[in-house]
């Protein structure tokens, strides 16, 4: 499996496929047509200020209309999808454009001025409606609202990615690639993690809200946390490392990447090869039909290994993960999925019930226990950090013996090692969109 050559080469396909799957799924809840409504802006408790709008996935798994509130698509077995486009009559903000014709063709267009010009398709109860705004609650039944087995069957349809949805994502790991690249030449000029943050933007041209998520920059000891999320305008006296998890968007699709890095040659510089040559034998070991689970626990005891062979701790890796010694250093999952959302959904359970699928004990923070698919776009992001609370409550509780406390002590001030690629799952090898891209940068 590989991207298209341009993203709307597959995009025809693409909405043919999303409306096979809405039929199956709206003829086995037993269900006529199906309502998607994008949103509506959320203003500012006792003020004026709109939040940055974010719109409701299940439209942009159709459309890319990522800032087009109070628009609407009805779906019906053997209709073309009708799209309520809103346009308002509107001096204070710009409206949208028309829409571009290469998705347009796809749907019956309706342009209409009037934020509830979707109930022009008739409310009854065999239409499913899918969505948060508030005019959706005040005008719909609430058993047809949101139904939950409805969803369950389409987000587990959205794992199985389309080539136009791979396009998007192969686009938005070129673009985080650029980024990255140009982020990490502001960190080796010596810039402030706001000054790195405000390069990273620049280099592709996105503000704060098109990011499918805050950026994580941080210098030192700010790489502990995991997610870190101030950008401080000073820069520390000593500067000795920098991790940066940040992605971009193309059309809703995100990237989600991360890489770390050291000042200066020495042990954490060397940690940090150590960690990039075990997270990219985890990605290879990325194959259809693999659980998932067992990924997360073989990156445990690598990780584990690692810190063994850094004389991190004084036991086997496998004590180290038996006893959850291992967890103190790495206490995150190893991924998730990724596609329209950055915690893409799910991960975590195996049919149209629900039914959870459970994380191994001991480890309650894994996104994804699923087996894996054709078609999966997911994160493999092993860590290794130095995180005060987790190392005192290891003390107060733990084997002392077991952690070279001395090491650590050298190690905490540069903060963490995460490294991150997104993955596609194919019928042979995995493909990596994240190191396809930093390869054409030049970069790693």
């Amino acid at each position: 499996m590989s991207a298209p050559k341009t993203i709307t080469q597959g995009y025809q396909a693409h909405v043919s496929e999303l409306q096979s799957r809405w039929e199956n799924a709206l003829q086995a809840e037993g269900y006529d047509a199906a309502l998607i409504h994008a949103g509506s802006k959320l203003v500012s408790f006792l003020d004026d200020y709109e939040y940055p709008f974010r719109c409701n996935p299940h439209l942009l798994w159709w459309l890319p209309l990522t800032h087009h509130h109070d628009s609407a698509l009805l779906i019906r077995p053997g209709h073309k999808p009708k799209l309520f486009y809103y346009q308002p009559d509107d001096y204070w903000y710009l409206p949208p454009a028309d829409p571009d014709a290469w998705w347009a063709g796809e749907f019956d267009v309706v342009p209409v001025r009037d934020a509830e010009a979707w109930k022009q398709a008739g409310i009854n109860t065999q239409t499913a409606y899918i969505g948060d705004a508030a005019s959706l609650s005040s005008a719909v039944d609430g058993s047809q609202l949101n139904p939950e087995r409805l969803l369950n069957r389409i987000h587990l349809e959205r794992t199985r990615k389309t080539d136009y949805e791979i396009a998007c994502m192969a686009e938005a790991a070129r673009l985080g690639a650029i980024a990255h690249t140009a982020a990490e030449q502001a960190f080796r000029e010596g810039l402030s993690e706001y000054e790195i943050h405000q390069r990273y933007c620049m280099s592709i041209q996105l503000v704060d809200a098109e990011l499918p998520y805050g950026n994580i920059v941080a210098l030192n000891e700010h790489g502990s946390v995991l997610h870190y999320q101030a950008h401080e305008q000073q820069v520390p006296m000593d500067v000795r490392s920098f991790l940066i998890d940040a992605g971009a968007t193309v059309h809703g699709y995100a990237a989600d990447i991360t890489r770390t890095y050291a000042a200066r040659a020495g042990e954490f510089a060397d940690l940090i090869v150590a960690m990039d040559t075990m997270q990219q034998r985890l990605c290879a070991a990325v194959v259809s039909g693999l659980d998932y689970r067992e990924l997360h626990l073989r990156a445990h005891i690598d990780i584990a290994g690692i810190l063994k062979d850094f004389n991190i701790i004084n036991t086997s890796a496998e004590s180290a993960v038996e006893t959850g010694l291992s967890a103190v250093f790495y206490p995150h999952g190893l991924g998730h999925y990724l596609g329209l959302q950055t915690h893409d959904v799910a991960g975590l359970i195996a049919d149209v019930e629900g039914t959870p699928i459970p994380r191994p004990e001991g480890h309650p923070f894994l996104r994804l226990t699923r087996n894996l698919e054709v078609g999966n776009v997911l994160t493999i992001e092993p860590g290794l950090y130095f995180i005060e609370p987790l190392l005192r409550k290891w003390r107060e509780n733990g084997d002392v013996a077991a952690i070279n406390w001395d090491k650590v002590e050298t190690l905490t001030p540069y903060g963490g090692i995460r490294i991150e690629d997104n993955i596609v799952v194919t019928g042979g090898a995995p493909l990596n969109l994240t190191r396809d891209a930093f390869t054409h940068t030049g970069a790693l």
